[in-house]
């Protein structure tokens, strides 16, 4: 199990440009398969749940040529459909929580999928009846295999057909499913409490360019004319939103003056809004983020005077991806916030490690926490950790960097799914951070 030793207590000086964002990266990945004809995308993360995708794209059947290391073509014009009911296809499938997101592209243009119970993070139940019910209202048909996990999809005789569906849920990948399901389904498709992030209305861009018919996007209200085809197209991902809260998280905690390049300031929604809630201090200029954090930051309160709570929402609200890193940052600032992690059970039960290094938390339940923070830098110590999941891991990272003393963080595979070389990139701008492969 690889791990990072961590020197906290050191500044970061500089400027650094966020990588391509992992979660567009997946859903237009897979939408790769709507089509026989090239698509070639750009500005990709050299992570490993990219490259573990686009491998499994690979062993189906799709054609892969990299132009660069972060751009990459693709073309389905011959899938091996038998490969999906493999061993092999059942093991990498099962470890990757974003092939999901190949159902509707497979039920769409070859009229059946199977799927294992996928994997991913272990930040407790992430259920799938958004992608699954969606696609039964095209028509599709469902069977479970409980002793081999196993779900079987396929589309009725004639294909899938268009209809009207309220999601019960603003799923992001969930409405990417069924989108991509939608562009070749027969007649209209309404999909109303689409999830909108920009990653979404990316997706929906990029299938416009290859010949669907969408309107609404951007909004919570889509309409998709079925058509009978699709053709190839380019697309280059946005900056990942995630590494940018990150990186304003790591300049906060450390008392650094940073520069973040190329940020896509417009697709960040609330984001910046919230850490100067927390007290940080943000700068914009142009499409640039400018921390310079000379004096420990102070969290406001609401005008009633009540305590600062901060949660998580749908776009634009914030990302329930910067709840952990939300969390460490008040470990010292100056006052308290109540951090609420509305999605997942077990996204904040990392906080035990926080408590071993000084921190002041107190878990309500699995979804609320409050934080009194010490209001100095370095109050935290150093100790040693386990990742759990991308999102807690990375927190954990930030913790390190802004505690007294040398920390070890194990299982950082984990922070290597969502981060690109994120300990070269640290260490460049003033981190102390080695790697150690086990």
């Amino acid at each position: 199990m690889s791990s990072f030793i961590v020197e906290g207590g050191h500044s970061l000086n500089g400027e650094i440009c966020p990588k391509g964002a992992k979660n567009e990266a997946l859903e237009v990945i897979c939408a790769t398969l709507l089509t026989s004809e090239k698509v070639t995308i750009s500005n990709l993360p050299k992570i490993s749940d990219v490259r573990n995708l686009i491998n499994l794209l690979s062993e189906m059947g799709v054609k892969v040529r990299y132009i660069s290391p972060s751009e990459c073509e693709f073309q389905a014009d011959d899938i091996d459909l038998g490969y999906i009911y493999s061993d092999s296809y059942r093991k990498k499938v099962s470890s990757l929580r974003g092939s999901v997101m190949i159902l509707g592209p497979l039920v769409s243009r070859f009229g059946n999928a199977v799927l294992p119970k996928p994997g991913g993070d272990m930040i407790g139940r992430r259920r799938l009846d958004t992608h699954f019910v969606g696609l039964q209202n095209l028509g599709a048909e469902f069977d479970y295999t409980a002793d081999r996990l196993m779900y079987s999809i396929k589309a009725p005789e004639g294909g899938l057909r268009g209809c009207y569906m309220l999601l019960d849920e603003a799923s992001v990948t969930g409405t990417a499913n069924i989108v991509m399901a939608s562009v070749l389904a027969k007649g209209r498709t309404v999909i109303y409490n689409a999830a909108c992030e920009p990653y979404i209305q990316q997706l929906c861009r990029m299938l416009v360019r290859m010949g669907a018919k969408i309107e609404g996007i951007g909004s919570n209200l889509l309409t998709i004319e079925g058509v009978e085809r699709l053709g190839g197209t380019s697309h280059r991902l946005l900056p990942d939103m995630i590494e940018v809260g990150s990186f304003i998280g790591m300049a906060a905690m450390t008392g650094s003056n940073l520069l973040l390049k190329n940020v896509g300031i417009n697709d960040l929604g609330i984001m910046p809004e919230i850490f100067r809630r927390m007290g940080v201090s943000i700068q914009v200029q142009g499409d640039d983020i400018r921390i310079d954090q000379k004096e420990i930051y102070e969290i406001e309160s609401f005008i009633d005077g009540s305590i600062m709570t901060i949660a998580d929402a749908p776009w634009p609200g914030l990302s329930p991806d910067l709840i952990s890193i939300m969390l460490v940052l008040a470990t010292q600032a100056r006052g308290s916030v109540l951090i609420h992690q509305k999605m997942f059970e077990s996204r904040l039960f990392f906080v035990d490690k926080l408590l071993d290094m000084g921190a002041n938390v107190i878990l309500c339940d699995p979804h609320r926490a409050v934080v009194i923070g010490s209001g100095k830098f370095h109050s935290l110590r150093a100790t040693d950790m386990v990742s759990p999941d991308i999102r807690a891991g990375i927190a954990m990272l930030i913790a390190a960097m802004g505690a007294r003393g040398t920390s070890r963080i194990q299982n950082i595979n984990q922070i290597d799914r969502g981060y690109e070389n994120i300990d070269l990139r640290l260490n460049r701008l003033g981190a102390k951070i080695i790697r150690i492969d086990d």
